[in-house]
């Protein structure tokens, strides 16, 4: 007989990463662990289905090249820094190529694996922060 106080099973409703579709899906979770995972039999874009990808979108969670923490690249030399420190470094050399080379010297580029919502977030910051238009994502639908 399994003690059902040593397992902590549930799902966890969420959105397909794969394309900008934003397929609904469950991720099954046991002991904080994503187990598998399952369409969203109401959800108004997938309607229950899910592609090939989204039934093994699980597997990248699990893969040893999955970057995991920041990583800072000084000399040659790969070292661990903070979320914090690393998205300030970016913010100070965005900022500092804008103000030498103008908007025009920067671009941003998302990803099909981001929600709509996401990449509309993204061409916000890109026309209202930079002040360009150079804004591309490849989900093509």
């Amino acid at each position: 007989m399994i003690d059902e106080e040593m397992v902590d099973y549930r799902t966890v409703p969420t959105v397909c990463p794969y394309c900008g579709a934003g397929c609904g899906m469950l991720l099954e979770v046991c002991s904080g662990e994503v187990i598998g995972v399952l369409p969203m039999k109401g959800h108004p874009s997938s309607k229950g289905s899910l592609c090939a990808k989204g039934w093994s979108s699980p597997e990248f969670l699990k893969s040893s090249n999955r970057l995991a923490k920041a990583i800072l690249r000084e000399e040659g030399e790969e070292k661990e820094v903070s979320l914090e420190s690393a998205l300030g470094l970016v913010v100070e050399n965005l900022n500092r190529v804008l103000e030498k080379y103008g908007p025009e010297a920067v671009g941003f580029i998302s990803s099909a694996r981001c929600t709509n919502e996401e990449n509309y977030l993204l061409e916000k910051f890109a026309r209202t922060f930079a002040k360009t238009n150079n804004i591309d994502h490849c989900a093509r639908l």
